[in-house]
């Protein structure tokens, strides 16, 4: 297997937003790359949206327009899949849909050399199932961005189970050098982010839902549990507005491919209200209506500024967080520290969940989830038995 290096030549195929992303941020980094795609008009719309970037950014100082002229041209657009011949890397950044990414990637298989690393930019789909449709899946690998990538700092990397098993350490050692923080995920549903950020969405649909401790209907309510969690718990965006950014056709696939990936189990569920949201097309932000309304007319609604109430529901959701951590660390999902490194620079938590978990304190959380447990009988509350564990041996994680 090719060693990477400053010399890498890098092949991104998909030039959507994520795709474009990733090309800017390799080029940036000193790379050859070829960000391809087969739609012609896709492509070009990527082209003028990267030109557009990189002159707002030295209208901004962050670059001269010799350094934005050089890496421009490091950048080559490309219909053509035979392109990819001499690439070292490839990172697929195409519709999350697992047939026509394992037609891909025997495609790719086909064009480049043995020891090209070619990697999946998916977000939930298996790294092993797509690498199964592959001739050497010893060379495959996940490498998932965050959106917008050159903005965003956590990069998760997921070795299949038929990967290398050196390969992962030197991804993460090579995008260390893209000025990125680096996590290993297992290969399980959602990863690390977004198996853990689920209760930050799911609880706080729940609690709206169930009107719990006179919460009201409407968008009053979803400011209201949105002014909490970032009043109480230092949030830089509420879950309702998160999800109307990042779009609610894009949550409720995710919060549907962790569910049915974990064999529909109840802790990630997807909700009524999301799909609705979904079938009426309010996509959030990009469509002009999702949680909230974001018409130019839209009058923004005022929140229960109920700090006793805030406390409440920050408190709930919080405790589903740490309760999902604390699983995914038993089941080595990732490092602690990783764990804890990816909702920080994923997601934008203000602290790390295992280490809001010494803070709350272990019996805390153990009793507010057991609580939920016994009150709705209902699996998606049963606590990690790593946190019943922790309890019994007064342990901490740091």
């Amino acid at each position: 297997m090719k060693e990477l290096s400053k010399n890498s030549i890098i092949g991104v195929i998909g030039a959507g937003t994520m795709g474009a992303g990733i090309a800017q941020v390799a080029a940036t980094a000193g790379h050859s790359t070829i960000l391809l795609d087969t739609n012609h008009t896709v492509l070009k719309k990527a082209e003028d949206s990267l030109k557009a970037t990189f002159a707002r950014l030295v209208e901004k100082g962050k670059y001269t327009t010799e350094q934005v002229s050089e890496i421009v041209q490091r950048i080559k657009f490309s219909s053509a899949l035979m392109d990819f011949g001499k690439c070292d890397l490839i990172i697929e950044a195409i519709v999350e849909d697992l047939a026509v990414k394992q037609s891909v990637f025997a495609e790719i298989e086909s064009i480049v050399s043995d020891d090209c690393i070619i990697a999946s930019n998916t977000s939930s789909l298996s790294i092993t199932s797509i690498a199964a449709a592959c001739k050497h899946p010893q060379r495959i690998i996940g490498i998932h961005f965050f959106n917008p990538a050159p903005l965003m700092p956590l990069v998760e990397v997921i070795p299949a189970i038929t990967t290398d098993e050196l390969l992962a350490e030197k991804i993460k050692s090579f995008l260390s050098g893209w000025k990125k923080t680096i996590v290993i995920a297992k290969d399980t549903p959602g990863f690390i982010v977004n198996r853990l950020a689920r209760s930050y969405y799911g609880e706080s649909i729940r609690i709206y839902e169930e009107g719990w401790e006179g919460i009201p209907s409407g968008t009053k309510g979803f400011a209201t549990i949105d002014w909490a969690l970032k009043e109480i718990g230092g949030f830089k965006m509420g879950p309702f507005e998160l999800m109307d950014l990042i779009g609610n056709d894009i949550n409720y696939k995710v919060t549907e491919t962790v569910w049915t990936q974990f064999f529909y189990d109840a802790r990630y569920k997807p909700s009524l209200t999301q799909k609705r949201l979904l079938e009426a097309k309010r996509f959030g932000k990009k469509s002009g209506m999702g949680y909230y309304d974001y018409s130019s007319s839209a009058v923004k609604p005022e929140p229960l500024t109920d700090k006793i109430l805030a406390e409440k529901i920050f408190r709930r959701v919080i405790c589903m967080l740490i309760n999902e951590a604390v699983d995914a660390f038993y089941y080595k999902i990732a490092s602690r520290d990783d764990l804890d490194i990816a909702v920080k620079n994923g997601v934008n938590y203000p602290k790390g969940l295992l280490e809001w978990c010494d803070e709350i304190g272990v019996d805390t959380v153990l009793f507010t989830i057991a609580t939920f447990h016994d009150l709705y009988l209902d699996d998606r509350y049963r606590p990690s038995v790593l946190l019943r564990q922790m309890f019994v041996e007064k342990q901490k994680f740091y």
